[in-house]
């Protein structure tokens, strides 16, 4: 067989349907309503009104926030784990396994008391540890 032996099959017009002919008055649409009209979109969900299957299934419970929780260091910890004029930032509170996480954003509590001289970056601070700490001539940046 040669390429111009070969014959094009002529393309399957389009069922028009719900204009009459062979399937009957209707063509399979049944009698009025949204359904039997021509461009009816509806919903597969949608069960005309009443509350749908996806409604009646259990809910899981509770709510997961997108917004990160702080990872908190207390004042006591910082003057256990660092030495005098050292500087405190999350890298330096993850490598001594204070924090789990570097992504996470750390709040450093008031919670003991600080004897040490030192200096906090990048970091929340709440008001009673940064005054705990600047009293002990440590600085907060």
């Amino acid at each position: 067989m040669q390429i111009h032996q070969l014959k094009v099959k002529p393309k399957k017009p389009r069922k028009s349907v719900g204009r009459g002919g062979k399937k009957g008055t209707y063509s399979g649409r049944g009698i009025k309503g949204q359904k039997a009209r021509s461009g009816a979109k509806i919903n597969p969900i949608f069960e005309g009104g009443r509350s749908t299957l996806i409604e009646h299934l259990p809910k899981m419970r509770g709510f997961k926030s997108l917004r990160p929780k702080n990872q908190i260091v207390n004042i006591e910890k910082l003057d256990k784990y660092f030495q005098e004029g050292e500087i405190v930032n999350p890298q330096a509170l993850y490598e001594r396994g204070l924090i789990s996480k570097i992504d996470m954003p750390v709040k450093i509590l008031g919670d003991g008391k600080i004897t040490k001289k030192l200096t906090i970056k990048k970091c929340l601070v709440s008001e009673k540890a940064k005054e705990k700490i600047e009293a002990a001539r440590g600085k907060v940046i």
